[in-house]
């Protein structure tokens, strides 16, 4: 029985998944002109991202490794993920698989589709640990959409209309409409313009009596260039709570965590 809850199984059920969305082909070639009057800052985090002279990224594929845990004090859990994003629509698709008191695994999948966010959970399939739809779970989603586009495949930005504003010297707000929604975040950037924090109020914890808007953030340790692009080395999710920080995921990305437009979704 377990193994149905292998990599290759959680990949199965993505590529089901993301099957249903419509096909995503890449943009057209990214230029200074598609940079033309957005911020300094965001002009700078766009070429570090190596996003000049490519097409624009409308679909991407990461399967990343690493550690999970639900409440602070529990020790982190190994975590398999593999996941689908697109650009038009705007859409997600998460699978994680996570292996709870070492032997017994927990697959979630988190989505945003037709505007909707889900988040759900099962213990071996079969006990339902987490299961939430609503307003906070669409805002939340459509939020972790944009910060994936942020770290993981930049111009997918410009694809789907963000909006970047001013921040300061070393940041820039970016926001994402959607389904009558608009969701925010500021990137706080080095001095080369690669981001090593996203901070956004647009998220909300599962705390008791229901979810409750947090801060949340995702820091970042490092960067690589895998065929031009900057792809994240390792990265956390952190909710920053009256109580303290709570850092609940650590993720790594391998040099080819990360697929661009990968065309059929096979």
């Amino acid at each position: 029985m377990l193994e149905r809850f292998t990599g290759r199984d959680i990949r199965r059920r993505l590529e089901r998944d993301a099957a249903t969305l419509p096909a995503s082909r890449p943009g057209p070639v990214v230029t200074e002109d598609h940079l033309a009057g957005l911020p300094d800052p965001a002009r700078r985090y766009l070429r570090f991202a190596g996003v000049i002279g490519r097409p624009m990224t409308t679909s991407f594929r990461a399967h990343l490794t690493g550690r999970f845990r639900l409440r602070d004090g529990q020790a982190f859990m190994p975590a398999e993920i593999w996941q689908y994003n697109t650009a038009s629509p705007v859409a997600r698709i998460f699978w994680m698989r996570v292996t709870m008191a070492r032997v017994l695994p927990m697959v979630a999948r988190d989505s945003y589709l037709d505007g909707r966010g889900h988040m759900r959970g099962k213990l071996l399939d079969l006990v339902t640990v987490a299961d939430g739809t609503g307003a906070e779970f669409d805002i939340g989603e459509l939020t972790t959409w944009l910060n994936d586009a942020v770290l993981m495949a930049p111009s997918m930005l410009l694809a789907a209309g963000a909006e970047f504003s001013p921040a300061d010297s070393s940041s820039f707000a970016v926001s994402i409409a959607d389904a009558g929604r608009t969701v925010s975040a500021r990137v706080v950037l080095r001095e080369d313009g690669a981001p090593v924090d996203f901070h956004t109020d647009d998220r909300f914890q599962d705390r008791a009596g229901g979810p409750r808007r947090m801060q949340w953030s995702t820091p970042i340790d490092g960067w690589q260039r895998v065929g031009g692009r900057a792809l994240p080395t390792r990265g956390s999710a952190v909710w920053h709570t009256a109580d303290g920080d709570f850092t609940y995921a650590v993720l790594e990305f391998a040099p080819d965590a990360i697929e661009p437009d990968p065309g059929a979704h096979t």
